[in-house]
C-alpha cells in the first residue's frame, strides 16, 4: 500500500481538503468512510441485514469521489467488516488506496455470535488480532491501530499502550490510538508514548467529549469523530416511522435515543438544521457532520453508508464550512429541544454565548 494516498480527482468532484491526523504524516480528507454497519447481521452491535455487494459499492463510490481513509474494527461483523474492505479495494491501484484505520481489543465467542465480546487487553490477544486484521484487510502494515475500548479483563493501561507503541517500533502499524478512552487515561498513555489519536463518539447529540478533544486539542492528538449524524438521527430522512420499523437485529431498536421522549427530542433537532442546510443549499446530514468538523480539535468524521447514494447525501461536509450564526442557531436549536447533553459551541464561539 502506498504510504502517501491521495485523494482521487474525477468527473465528479475536485480533491477533497485534507488535515494532518496529530503529529503523523498522514494529511486525512475531513470525512472517512465508516464500516460498522457494513459488518452485516448476527452479531452483538449489528445494523441488522447488509448488502455486500452494496457495500462495495460504497466504499469505491466513496474512495471515488476523493475520501482518503476507512475506519472499520476486527469486531464489526466479527472480522466481516474488514473482509469486506479488503474486497472492495481489491482492485484499486495501490496509490490510489486510502489508508486503513481498524481497532482491537474487543474479542468474540464464534459459538455465540451474538453474545456481547469480551474487552481484552492482554499484550498476547492483542498481538494475535492485529496479525488477524492484516490478513483480512490484505496488507502489510495497518495505519491507524486504535484500542477500541478501556479492557475489562484486568489489563494495565500501561501494559496494553506499550504494546501499541512497540507495534508501532516493529512496523506492523504506523500510527496508534485510542477509541473510548477519558482524560485520565489519555493522560497515562501519553506518559508512555505519544497518542497519535482519539476517537470518541461525537455529534450535535451526544456532546460529552467536548473535554477530551481539548485535551487533544493541546497535546496534538488527531482526532476523528465517529456517529456524528448520531447513528442517522440526524440524516433529515430518520422519522417516528422508521425507528419504529428497525429490525430486532438492529442495536438501535434497542436505544433510549431512538425510542419515546428521546427520540421526539433528537427528530426535533434534526428538523432545526434543515433550513441551515437549505441555505447552503446541501443536506441535513452534511450540517450534521460539519457541526463536528467546527469544532478546532477535530481532524475528521467517521461516516457510514450501505449505498453509493449515502455517501453522496453527505459528502459536502468535507468543505462545508458553518459560520458564527450557523453554529448559534444550532445551538438554540439544541437549547430549545433539549436533545443530547454537553457544550452547544465550538469553544472558540464560547465566550460569545449567553
Amino acid at each position: 500500500m502506498s504510504t502517501h494516498p491521495r485523494a482521487l480527482e474525477t468527473e465528479q468532484s475536485r480533491p477533497l481538503p485534507t488535515r494532518r491526523l496529530g503529529t503523523t504524516d498522514m494529511q486525512i480528507t475531513r470525512v472517512g468512510f465508516g464500516a460498522w454497519a457494513i459488518g452485516g447481521p448476527d452479531w452483538a452491535a449489528a445494523w441488522g441485514p447488509q448488502d455486500d455487494n452494496q457495500s462495495i459499492a460504497a466504499i469505491r463510490h466513496a474512495v471515488e469521489r476523493g475520501i482518503n481513509w476507512i475506519d472499520t474494527a476486527a469486531i464489526y461483523g466479527l472480522g466481516h467488516s474488514e473482509e469486506v474492505v479488503r474486497r472492495a479495494l481489491k482492485n484499486i491501484p495501490t496509490s490510489r488506496r486510502p489508508y486503513m484505520f481498524t481497532k482491537g481489543g474487543l474479542r468474540w465467542d464464534e459459538s455465540d455470535r451474538r453474545a456481547a465480546p469480551q474487552q481484552i487487553g492482554a499484550p498476547d490477544s492483542l498481538r494475535h488480532e492485529v496479525e488477524d486484521s492484516l490478513r483480512r484487510l490484505g496488507v502489510e502494515r495497518i495505519d491507524l491501530y486504535q484500542m477500541h475500548w478501556p479492557p475489562k479483563d484486568g489489563t494495565a493501561l500501561q501494559e496494553y499502550w506499550q504494546t501499541f507503541l512497540s507495534l508501532k517500533r516493529e512496523g506492523k502499524v504506523r500510527a496508534v490510538g485510542l477509541s473510548n478512552h477519558n482524560i485520565q487515561q489519555l493522560q497515562q498513555a501519553e506518559l508512555l508514548g505519544h497518542v497519535d489519536s482519539l476517537q470518541p463518539p461525537f455529534s450535535a447529540i451526544r456532546r460529552d467529549a467536548a473535554a477530551e478533544l481539548a485535551w487533544c486539542h493541546k497535546n496534538g492528538t488527531g482526532v476523528i469523530v465517529y456517529s456524528p449524524m448520531q447513528s442517522g438521527l440526524l440524516t433529515g430522512s430518520f422519522t417516528a416511522e422508521r425507528a419504529q420499523a428497525l429490525s430486532k437485529d438492529d442495536w438501535r431498536s434497542r436505544s433510549s435515543e431512538f425510542t419515546g421522549a428521546g427520540l421526539a427530542r433528537n427528530l426535533a433537532l434534526a428538523q432545526a438544521l434543515k433550513p441551515i442546510a437549505a441555505r447552503h443549499g446541501t443536506t441535513v446530514a452534511s450540517v450534521a457532520v460539519a457541526w463536528t468538523l467546527a469544532w478546532p480539535a477535530v481532524t475528521g468524521a467517521i461516516v457510514g453508508a450501505r449505498s453509493p447514494s449515502q455517501v453522496d447525501g453527505w459528502l459536502d461536509a468535507a468543505s462545508l464550512e458553518l459560520n458564527e450564526s450557523d453554529l448559534r442557531e444550532i445551538a438554540q436549536a439544541i437549547d430549545q429541544t433539549k436533545a443530547g447533553s454537553g457544550p452547544m459551541m465550538p469553544p472558540s464561539q464560547t465566550q460569545k454565548t449567553h
